[in-house]
């Protein structure tokens, strides 16, 4: 069997966290950001970088624009989750996965059924006027007419996701570095571990296994116990089906 010691491996622990990025929701349809074919590498019609696009700085500065890019690149509502979401949900309702520690926004873990999710940098499911707090769905802001407003208080509403020149929210933060360090197994995946802070947070960890799953080389590889080259919706689906 092509997982056989991953496999092995995932038997033998009750205290297993996952710590992915893009790279994890790619079979889901939706682009990573640093590839070849990555968000980060496609050409858009403003002289700006794609960076510039998500930061708080341009969403403040003209947020017509900005929910332009955002609801066209970053908002993939036909979106399911595959099978490495569907893997990590088996693994947590077996009680051997105890949480997910994710830079995505798209939420396919949750809809997958895992129940323990840090979202390093949010959501795009949620959202919130910036002056009354209201709480609107994912449907309001794509069925909104240019500028998504607030129809109590008629202010802008923001994802409530992190975007560049923002912090990462602290609670999650804390969860996110508790669940890592007292991990006995810590998967890396669909990550290159290039975006900080989040890419630092592997650094707690103090287990007995560490795994990397990525199609590309990651600054993990030197230190990690195994490492597959390969597509993470593959190698997770496969070697969980074979618990």
């Amino acid at each position: 069997m092509a997982y056989e010691e991953l496999t092995k491996i995932l038997r033998e622990s009750n205290n297993i966290v996952f710590f992915g990025g893009a790279g994890v929701s790619t079979a889901s349809g939706i682009p990573d950001f640093r590839s070849a074919n990555g968000l980060w590498n496609q050409k858009y019609k403003r002289n700006l970088s794609p960076e510039e696009l998500v930061s708080h700085s341009f969403f403040v500065r003209d947020p017509e624009d900005f929910f332009a890019f955002y609801k066209d690149k970053l908002v993939y509502p036909e979106a399911k989750p595959n099978g490495c979401h569907i893997a990590l949900a088996k693994l947590e309702e077996l009680g051997k996965l105890k949480a997910v520690v994710t830079q995505n926004i798209d939420g396919l873990h949750q809809m997958a059924g895992s129940k323990v999710v840090y979202e390093l940098h949010g959501s795009v499911l949620r959202n919130y006027c910036t002056h009354c707090r209201r709480f609107f769905g994912v449907d309001y802001i794509l069925q909104s007419e240019g500028v998504p407003r607030c129809p109590d208080c008629g202010s802008v509403i923001k994802p409530d996701v992190v975007l560049y020149e923002e912090m990462l929210d602290e609670d999650v933060i804390s969860r996110a570095v508790r669940a890592i360090s007292k991990a006995e197994i810590l998967i890396i995946g669909g990550t290159s571990l290039v975006v900080y802070p989040a890419a630092g947070f592997v650094r707690y960890f103090n287990g007995r296994k560490l795994i990397v799953i990525n199609k590309s080389e990651t600054d993990a590889d030197s230190w990690a116990d195994l490492v597959y080259h390969e597509d993470i919706a593959k190698v997770m689906s496969e070697a969980v089906a074979a618990l």
